[in-house]
């Protein structure tokens, strides 16, 4: 493959990775936004969460927490990992543009 075709590729990937790290950071602010709101409200205000089309009423709160916690871990981690193969990426497209400058 010519090197502008590999410097074509690898900036394709690199801006996939980057709109999936935007997506997934959304995500997890999203979820910190909503465990924040959940600590604030009080026990005699029902809190509903989204299935689907629907709105249902939480009957046990404190499962919604570890439900949301358990999701914010995992795409933290997600994110992490996405981060990594970004600044792998952003590393070997400049390392193919200094070989391609310098041919």
């Amino acid at each position: 493959m010519a090197t502008k075709e590999i410097l074509q590729s690898l900036a394709n990937q690199l801006q996939t990775v980057a709109q999936q790290v935007q997506t997934v950071e959304s995500q997890v602010k999203e979820i910190q936004g909503t465990l924040e709101a959940l600590s604030t409200q009080t026990d005699d205000r029902p809190i509903f969460r989204q299935v689907g089309p629907l709105l249902l009423e939480v009957d046990d709160r404190d499962e919604l927490r570890i439900d949301l916690g358990k999701s914010e871990g995992t795409l933290s981690a997600h994110l992490k990992r996405l981060k990594l193969r970004e600044s792998e990426l952003r590393d070997t497209y400049e390392q193919q543009v200094k070989e391609f400058e310098s041919a």
